[in-house]
């Protein structure tokens, strides 16, 4: 479990499709004084662009000799097809990290799984004073049930706000101010280019529970059948204490 509060941003040294067990692996460095890995363990969590992957090796920083901070992922299959990791460039992409929140952790962003819906690609870019509003549609218009104004969304692993969605041209903006444009890569790709994207999992539950509260009410699903029900329920309450 994430906050989408970015922690630090790596850069991508190796992104190895062959390595040793046959998978792909990423290894990413970090600045000198990071202090992501200062209580790392091996098997440990780490959102890398809002995907949760697991450390299977790293290395601390050294003063003899010289070294930055570094830590290695496994790949799988799947999370190649669903987020744009496959497309990261060694010794020139950048990426959000975040590490798993602890019990004592405070709650800055909201609750984030790691667990990439789909991606979406920038197609627009708009300066607002000093801040700029960026403009995304995605792959899967499927996730646009779940993307309302003012509610979370989370964009390569970092929480942001919904600031305008249109459901029938399929998009939704956020808004960067300052501060965040300083804090995450994703203030600095250009239109065109991709982010992976995870929905507000409160979304997800209420739709599921709706679902199965409209199922108990009938399995007749013609025009005008909830209403209907909620009608005879209506009429039935009133008789019956009349």
């Amino acid at each position: 479990m994430f906050t989408g509060i970015v922690e630090e941003i790596g850069t991508v040294t190796e992104l190895n499709p062959s390595d040793a067990t046959g998978g792909t692996s990423l290894t990413i460095t970090l600045p000198p004084t990071s202090p992501l890995l200062s209580d790392c363990h091996l098997g440990d969590s780490i959102a890398i662009n809002g995907v949760c992957l697991t450390v299977t090796s790293f290395t601390p920083s050294s003063s003899s000799p010289p070294t930055n901070p570094s830590f290695t992922v496994g790949i799988a299959p799947e999370t190649l097809r669903l987020t744009n990791l496959g497309s990261l460039r060694p010794q020139q992409s950048r990426v959000n990290l975040e590490r798993a929140v602890r019990a004592d952790t405070r709650m800055g962003g909201h609750f984030v799984q790691g667990h990439v819906d789909t991606t979406a690609t920038i197609v627009s870019r708009t300066p607002d004073g000093n801040a700029v509003r960026l403009r995304f549609a995605p792959r899967s218009k499927e996730v646009l049930r779940y993307v309302v104004y003012k509610g979370f969304i989370a964009l390569d692993g970092a929480s942001l706000t919904v600031t305008a969605v249109d459901d029938v041209e399929g998009w939704w903006e956020v808004m960067l101010i300052a501060y965040t444009q300083e804090r995450i890569v994703t203030a600095a790709k250009q239109v065109g280019e991709t982010v992976n994207v995870e929905v507000d999992m409160t979304a997800k539950y209420v739709e599921k529970s709706l679902q199965g509260y409209l199922a108990g009410l009938g399995e007749d699903g013609g025009k005008g059948g909830l209403l209907q029900k909620i009608m005879e329920r209506v009429v039935n309450d009133k008789g019956g204490s009349a």
